[in-house]
């Protein structure tokens, strides 16, 4: 398992809104922008939203169990100067859980367990 270092975690904290990828059990890619939130006793990412248990993500994700979220921003665009924050790992589609992270987020979720993250523009240069 993947950890996300103390800048990542202060990224996502300031952010809103990712990018969630799943894929279907035909085996095309799906991509859509989704709510999240960093669960820090579990270590995981939670995916949520309004009836998340009726969406494409939700049936992606039970079919196969591997899910990506991307989250960025741009500082700057003079000069250009983006962050962005990757996410891969197993994914879970829970029935249940949501409504106790609040925030828009329903009664369902996705949970993503971090297995490789990636990032640019966010940790600090050595």
């Amino acid at each position: 398992m993947a950890t996300l270092t103390p800048a990542a975690l202060a990224f996502l904290a300031d952010q809103r809104l990712g990018r969630l990828a799943t894929t279907g059990a035909d085996g095309k890619p799906h991509v859509v922008p989704t709510s999240f939130r960093h669960n820090p006793e579990l270590e995981t990412i939670d995916v949520g939203g309004f009836h998340v248990e009726t969406t494409k993500k939700y049936r992606d994700v039970q079919a196969n169990p591997r899910a990506a979220i991307v989250v960025d921003d741009l500082v700057s665009v003079d000069p250009w100067t983006p962050r962005m924050l990757e996410i891969r790992g197993r994914a879970e589609a829970l029935p249940t859980g949501g409504k106790a992270l609040g925030n828009g987020f329903g009664d369902a979720l996705i949970r993503i367990h971090p297995e490789r993250v990636n990032s640019f523009g966010i940790e600090e240069p050595d």
